[in-house]
């Protein structure tokens, strides 16, 4: 199979697991890397052995056909629209956009365009969401009736080297963290219909303790703690609770309930970890997890599920439609919150298909 151009815009903290990944995964071919700072283009190209060049060569490249967005939220949007224009498809670091109606119209100038775009988070292919999807579409918890998914933390500026953007419009752990679960979530069980919750801001600044910019405070312009409810099409109803102002707390990441029993699925930030299954009446057991891409970190692994899709004319799987549904239900939180009323969900979006229907560089066939 032909190898797919891959172009990387964006550098920062997270494009070193890219890059590490993007070596997995001998379908993607890096034409380069770029960045607005030049400097951090050419460190990281060092580091990683691949070319930096300058946004506009790869725009300009025939040969790169994806362009990985890695920038900073609020230019999600921007960046993967100059991809369309220049005739790429595109795929973001998440979310896909900083509110709905700037992913909806970034999902209708691909439409219009004939190409693909595509969001993080990849993690729910992992091994161990996979064969949580698995034991669900299987009937072992029976009727799917809710769950609970919890990341409560007390902020990132206690370790990110510049965390200001998270506390910026585009930020906050709604936008940085929810898609994760609220991704891993529609796999498992499908589209959310309704969105009932709160959004609040405890705090207006906050205080870097990580380095270099130990000692400063940084405005706060988004909610910080958003707790609430979301009501699946298929009946299950799921609590919610994204938090940047918890000291601590004992919740796992995500459970899943059902008549017959309960599911313990992986933190959705990983794409490893256990799974373990409660029948009703019996205890908790692990359960095996035969699916691969469960041993490490594959940040990546949605980029070239896009590019094998591309080369057999299949949908991919981290596609538009659910990063925008996805991001839909997030921004529904704080309209929830602002409005006092329950809010419906206008898209609707298809499960992904299983990743045992696919064959990713050798490492799964059905």
């Amino acid at each position: 199979m032909d190898k797919v151009g891959i172009g990387i815009i964006g550098c920062g903290n997270i494009s070193g697991a890219y890059l590490k990944a993007m070596a997995s995964f001998p379908i993607l071919e890096i034409r380069g890397v770029a960045d607005l700072n030049r400097e951090l283009a050419e460190a990281k190209a060092a580091e990683f052995n691949v070319p930096a060049r300058s946004i506009e060569e790869l725009f300009a490249d025939p040969k790169v056909e994806i362009i990985v967005n890695l920038t900073i939220p609020k230019a999600h949007v921007a960046v993967a629209m100059q991809a369309l224009e220049a005739g790429k498809h595109t795929y973001s670091e998440k979310p896909l956009g900083i509110n709905f109606a700037e992913g909806k119209k970034l999902a209708e100038a691909a439409r219009a365009r004939n190409l693909r775009i595509g969001a993080a988070p990849d993690t729910f292919l992992g091994g161990g969401h996979q064969t949580a999807r698995a034991l669900i579409d299987q009937g072992v918890i029976g009727q799917p009736v809710g769950g609970s998914a919890s990341f409560m933390c007390p902020g990132h500026e206690r370790w990110h080297p510049n965390p200001a953007f998270y506390y910026e419009v585009g930020g906050g752990p709604m936008l940085d963290m929810g898609p994760y679960y609220i991704t891993d979530l529609v796999n498992l069980l499908g589209p959310v219909s309704q969105v009932a919750g709160f959004a609040t801001t405890p705090r207006t600044e906050r205080l870097v303790t990580s380095e270099p910019r130990n000692g400063e405070r940084i405005p706060v312009h988004v909610p910080t703690h958003v707790a609430g409810m979301m009501a699946f099409a298929n009946g299950a109803v799921v609590q919610i609770a994204m938090s940047f102002d918890v000291a601590g707390h004992k919740h796992v990441p995500l459970e899943v309930y059902g008549t017959e029993g309960t599911l313990i699925v992986p933190d959705p930030n990983k794409f490893a970890g256990p799974v373990e299954y409660l029948k009703k009446g019996g205890a908790f057991e692990d359960q095996p997890v035969t699916a691969p891409y469960a041993e490490g970190n594959f940040r990546s692994l949605g980029v070239a599920d896009m590019a094998h899709a591309i080369r057999s004319n299949r949908p991919h799987r981290a596609n538009g439609d659910l990063a925008l549904h996805v991001l839909e239900v997030m921004e529904a939180f704080q309209t929830a919150s602002e409005t006092g009323r329950t809010v419906t969900i206008t898209t609707t979006v298809e499960r992904p298909a299983p990743l045992s229907e696919s064959i990713i560089d050798g490492r799964l066939a059905k």
